[in-house]
């Protein structure tokens, strides 16, 4: 139930008020007779406050004050026998949400008192879920035990409180995303948007449309003006995802935006500022891609101003056990489960293992695992056979061999591994995949469906 302080010394007023308040419209209510006895009892949260203006003491304009000194989203509505314009606008300026005259209409003040109940509830309710999200992205939630990502941890301290552009490297998997959240949530744009922009996955007839809008009638389809991700990040962070696949074309427009901070929209001639900080990642070799003019060089030095590298999961051993206890917890809460921990054999396949998906393919895995498990103990038997089989592997020439020294790998095995391998190798490209295994299409096909195989987890 909402809670509604009412400060009025008029008996008869505030005795009206409450019936109104309190026994018509159902709210908790509690009446004070001035402004010293109500701002000690703010700590008792109340939704809502009205107050008047004249009163012993502080009058309302000074305890409306000190009010939002305290709490600047509490409403508070102004209650005046002053019906002038001039105590009605200075009531606004100090932050009234709304003014009554008296004799109170109670007509209208009772809608007046359930918006703002609602809006504040509202506001509160945002407030909320910025303190989650700036949790949830925190520092001592990115888990690790690992030296080298303690580095990272230490090259991302050092851009938090400046707008310097950052460029992430790491393989697919490897949580990019992720830091360039933890960079926007603990720096001091955190409190303004967070846009992403996934330049892989947008058609790049789109993209350009995507990144700065368009106005109505600039192409077929565009019925009406649409804003662009830059403007809709406008005061806070843009993360352009896979920058890499970015076509040469949006290359330059990018470039003039990092230039002047300004662009136009598709089809428009208005120059638009913007206020945003840039972070891009990639899982390319984006030098090697400006020697082969498949990047621009002058928008790379611009990106690449303070790169961050985030190494494979293979590289830091040292957080695989870890992050799967984390996983383990997680989803355990998630899928309402209580299993207990991973078998001596599941640690060491999964220390073992190389996890090319790399984070992510492991936080699918140990949730795979924890849905197949019957028992409170996840077991080899309940990882995917590619990964229980991986182990069984040595690698000849850089590639994955299934045959070892004192190992007998059953033939469905050894061709579903020789499946998954090529569909890694090609990044999920089955007809690639096929052609290097000496397959045909339909039957790369109907094995990719015997073995359960889903190409998109190979993408990147």
């Amino acid at each position: 139930m909402s809670k509604v302080f009412i400060v009025e010394d008029e008996a008869s007023i505030a005795k009206l008020i409450l019936y109104w308040v309190r026994d018509k419209w159902g709210y908790d209510a509690e009446v004070f007779e001035n402004g010293e006895k109500v701002l000690p009892r703010l700590s008792d949260r109340p939704d809502l406050i009205l107050l008047d203006i004249m009163l012993p003491g502080l009058n309302g304009i000074e305890v409306l004050k000190k009010i939002k000194q305290v709490d600047e989203n509490l409403p508070v509505i102004i209650l005046s026998a002053q019906g002038s314009i001039e105590v009605a606008l200075e009531a606004v300026r100090s932050g009234a949400y709304d003014y009554f005259p008296k004799p109170i209409d109670a007509h209208r003040l009772e809608p007046s008192i359930k918006n703002a109940i609602r809006n504040y509830e509202l506001v509160k309710e945002l407030h909320s879920l910025k303190e989650t999200v700036t949790a949830k992205y925190s520092f001592d939630n990115i888990i690790s035990a690992d030296g080298k990502m303690q580095d990272v941890f230490r090259l991302v301290s050092k851009v938090l409180n400046n707008d310097i552009t950052v460029l992430i490297y790491g393989e697919s998997g490897t949580g990019k995303e992720l830091i360039s959240r933890a960079i926007h949530f603990n720096g001091a744009r955190k409190d303004k948007p967070f846009v992403v922009v996934n330049c892989a996955s947008i058609p790049r007839e789109l993209l350009e449309s995507e990144l700065f809008g368009h106005e109505k009638g600039s192409f077929t389809g565009a019925h009406q003006k649409k804003l662009g991700k830059f403007e809709l990040a406008n005061g806070g962070t843009i993360f352009l995802d896979e920058i890499g696949e970015m076509e040469m074309t949006l290359q330059a427009k990018l470039l003039r935006v990092i230039q002047q901070r300004e662009f136009e929209r598709v089809g428009g001639n208005e120059l638009i500022s913007t206020d945003v900080r840039i972070i891009s990642a990639t899982n390319r070799d984006l030098k090697k891609a400006v020697e082969q003019k498949e990047f621009r060089e002058d928008l790379f030095y611009r990106l690449n101003s303070f790169p961050i590298y985030i190494p494979p999961l293979r590289h830091r051993r040292g957080d695989i056990l870890v992050l799967a206890e984390a996983f383990l917890n997680t989803f355990n809460k998630k899928l309402g489960r209580t299993v207990k921990g991973f078998t001596k054999k599941a640690l060491k396949l999964m220390y073992e293992y190389d996890w090319p998906g790399n984070v992510r393919e492991m936080e699918n895995t140990i949730e795979r695992s924890l849905i197949l498990s019957e028992t409170n103990m996840v077991d080899v038997d309940d990882f995917p056979v590619h990964l229980r089989t991986a182990t069984e592997t040595r690698k000849l020439d850089g590639t994955a061999s299934l045959f070892g020294d004192d190992i007998i790998v059953p033939f469905e095995k050894i061709k579903e591994e020789a499946i998954r391998n090529g569909l890694r190798i090609t990044k999920g490209n089955i007809l690639e995949a096929a052609t290097k295994l000496q397959l045909g299409r339909a039957t790369i096909y109907r094995l990719m469906e015997k073995y359960g195989i889903n190409s998109g987890e190979y993408e990147q």
